[in-house]
């Protein structure tokens, strides 16, 4: 085991200071930022595993391109572009754009494509990364079934990142930001829901990913109870939640059982924890909203298409970064509350009932007609383009306006028809 020299240990105290420093960086919103996860696959024939030594020679070549965006990649072989933080919507939507041109075009040449879905609709799940933060993370989930692993293979989403706001009150206040994004987030999981299908059939819900995050440990996938006070709440969420990995440069990693990182600093056992384990720690954990500095909304499934990813993020843009639409939107998702009750999400009623049924819910349908209403409302305000605006109007029109949400796409030639399953 490594030993870790007196200078490098950190207390409990510091750890709680460490991250209320670090979890909200409170200021105007100015900065916004997109994370795109896409499914590769072969588009001749989507239900057969990419073979390994073709993803792998796949990933070469794209760690190679000249992009803007970081570039990494998912256990499953996901790939996974996230963008710089832009100082507005334009630029950021232009930014990725590019760089998925360029994606797109490497893969074609391979005889490979990336496509936007929640989940996997054809193939079981397989990882491709071998890395001993992965071992251990399939060690962990596979004690509690087999969602984890889904998750971590099988999974694809549109993650968009926005600043956590002013320190004071009102409509670009953090904890106001904080508490719309788990009440707005059910909105966005059902209206954007595009993950219906497990190897070719249906699963009961418009976005199995959500299901999947639901199903998992809650420890390090529910959202922090609300306490009142966002960062005393995020602060105790991450210190009792179970640590995943010990990690050791001198021998295997070890995967401890219902260890807290609360516990972990007080025993000091194996050794004690550092600054660096603290910040592993906190990259383990998956609520639907993670607070980094900014605020990393995580609930939006993948969207087909591809343009798709750029409507879930004018729409999340505007609502949180115009303040007439976030007040009028905190009006509108206020009182969602009552149907999520006291159960944090993505574990209560309401966000169970986005991952089922998405838009065909009435409460859910009725609220998220008012909130695409102000986004395009609030879209010219924030210096959307016309062709952003035009997206955003054609995907209210198609689903929005219906009740309907893109897995039902994806549902109708297996159901024969367009509503709830």
């Amino acid at each position: 085991m490594t030993t870790v020299p007196d200078d490098k240990a950190i207390s409990e105290a510091e750890l709680e200071a460490r991250l209320h420093g670090i979890c909200f960086k409170t200021g105007p919103p100015r900065r916004i930022g997109v994370e795109l996860e896409w499914l590769i696959h072969d588009p001749h024939d989507p239900a057969r595993p990419v073979e390994a030594a073709r993803l792998e020679a796949a990933v070469a070549a794209l760690r190679g391109l000249p992009l803007r965006s970081a570039i990494t990649f998912e256990p499953g072989g996901q790939v996974e572009l996230s963008s710089l933080p832009a100082d507005s919507l334009s630029a950021c939507v232009e930014s990725a754009a590019a760089d998925l041109v360029l994606v797109r075009s490497l893969l074609t040449g391979l005889g490979l494509g990336i496509a936007g879905h929640g989940h996997d609709p054809w193939r079981p799940p397989r990882r491709f990364l071998t890395t001993p933060r992965y071992e251990c993370m399939e060690t962990y989930f596979d004690r509690r079934g087999p969602a984890g692993r889904s998750m971590m293979c099988s999974t694809a989403s549109v993650q968009v990142c926005v600043d956590a706001g002013h320190e004071e009150p009102g409509p670009l206040g953090m904890a106001r930001r904080w508490r719309l994004a788990h009440l707005l987030g059910a909105v966005l999981t059902a209206a954007f829901a595009n993950s219906p299908l497990r190897q070719g059939r249906p699963t009961g819900y418009r976005s199995t990913r959500q299901a999947l995050w639901t199903a998992m440990d809650p420890g390090r996938t529910h959202a922090p109870r609300d306490g009142g006070d966002p960062r005393a709440d995020w602060a105790d969420y991450v210190l009792d939640a179970p640590v995943m990995a010990i990690r050791d440069e001198e021998a295997p990693w070890t995967v401890p059982r219902g260890v807290t990182f609360r516990q972990w600093a007080r025993t000091g056992l194996p050794r004690p924890p550092t600054p660096d384990d603290l910040d592993f720690h906190v990259s383990t954990l998956f609520p639907p909203v993670r607070p980094r500095g900014h605020l990393e909304l995580r609930m939006i499934d993948a969207q087909s298409g591809a343009d798709g990813w750029i409507v879930p993020l004018a729409v999340t843009v505007a609502l949180f970064d115009d303040p007439q639409a976030a007040e009028t939107v905190y009006r509108v998702v206020k009182p969602l509350a009552e149907t999520a009750g006291a159960r944090p999400a993505p574990g209560n009623p309401l966000w169970r009932a986005a991952a089922r049924h998405g838009l065909a819910d009435p409460e859910l349908r009725t609220a998220a007609i008012s909130c695409f209403a102000a986004a395009l409302d609030a879209l010219p305000r924030i210096g959307a383009s016309p062709a952003v605006i035009a997206a955003v109007a054609a995907f209210t029109d198609r689903y929005v306006a219906r009740g309907r949400c893109p897995a039902d796409d994806l549902l109708a030639p297996l159901t024969g028809k367009e509503g709830r399953s």
